[in-house]
């Protein structure tokens, strides 16, 4: 499929989940076996245009007519693992949380109702047919949740500055580090900058978060997203890789605030205190994520 453009999409963050090839059942575990072998990769700003780009046909398609064949691939120790793209199951998912983040006049204005409703009837059908569905990627707009911080280390943080590519051997070991056959348009190397860890390590970084939290208050939106991301984990492979990847937020913001971003050295630092009993240290770390991120979400409305 063509590029849509090589318009650069700045503002989502992505939460991934890779399973191995083994997790996969026939015939797609050898769809996949192939794919991982394909030379140009699309990257997640490719799949951002094609997503935009179904929305400038007027009716417009929220979601695609069919899924998907896309994934995201990286190899470790030798095993290939796989993050297919499910576009159109994540369309249908973010389309029913639409309602809760535009005004209905804009909504109706960018989605028609009737364009909604086709689209729910027919994500009803499909999910009759296909209970067990779930989304490998989390998809978060001019920021990165806090509770998908808790699942990966200080010492896992990945940043690469910006690099300029001739396209030649340079650019070749970038898609390396990018993990997911990037290609960064214009000739430009991006910034990266991410978190990997192993799902066994997220999973026990989860309960332990939890533990500390609910010790330390009764409810609240930290403690109710780690549960929904926990319960979202325990759907795969045990020996699967977790990746929080910044995605688009890098275009957005200066290499200089990317560089000092050490969020998931805060959030660690937060539930550490609160795990001894330091209520003035839990909150000198949350400060520190508050004010960090506000001023990331401004930045959507600076232009």
């Amino acid at each position: 499929m063509p590029k849509v453009s090589s318009v650069i999409v700045p503002y989502a963050s992505y939460l991934r989940v890779y399973e191995p090839l083994a997790a996969f059942p026939e015939p797609e575990r050898s769809h996949w076996a192939r794919y991982a072998r394909r030379p140009g990769r699309p990257s997640y700003q490719d799949e951002l245009r094609r997503s935009l780009a179904d929305l400038v046909p007027t009716p417009p398609v929220p979601v695609p007519v069919h899924e998907s064949s896309d994934a995201f691939v990286l190899e470790t120790d030798g095993v290939v693992c796989v993050c297919p793209w499910r576009t159109r199951l994540r369309g249908w998912q973010a389309l029913g949380e639409l309602a809760g983040q535009l005004p209905t006049p804009v909504l109706d204005a960018v989605l028609p109702p009737v364009v909604r409703r086709q689209a729910a009837a027919d994500y009803e059908q499909w999910l009759a047919r296909n209970p067990d569905a779930r989304p490998w990627i989390r998809t978060a707009t001019w920021h990165v949740p806090l509770n998908w911080f808790v699942l990966v280390s200080d010492e896992e943080r990945c940043f690469e500055r910006a690099y300029q590519s001739d396209g030649g051997d340079e650019a070749d070991g970038a898609e390396g580090v990018a993990g997911a056959g990037a290609e960064e348009p214009s000739g430009a190397g991006a910034p990266v900058l991410r978190y990997r860890t192993p799902m066994v390590q997220a999973r026990r970084r989860v309960a332990r978060g939890l533990k500390a939290l609910r010790d330390a208050m009764d409810e609240g939106p930290l403690i109710d997203g780690l549960v929904d991301v926990g319960r979202w984990l325990e759907e795969f492979h045990p020996r699967s890789l977790v990746e929080l990847d910044y995605g688009g937020l890098v275009h957005a913001l200066p290499e200089e605030l990317l560089d000092e971003d050490h969020s998931a050295a805060d959030v660690a630092a937060g539930i550490a205190a609160l795990r001894a009993g330091d209520g003035a240290g839990a909150g000198e770390a949350y400060a520190r994520l508050v004010e960090r991120w506000r001023a990331v979400r401004e930045r959507q409305f600076s232009n």
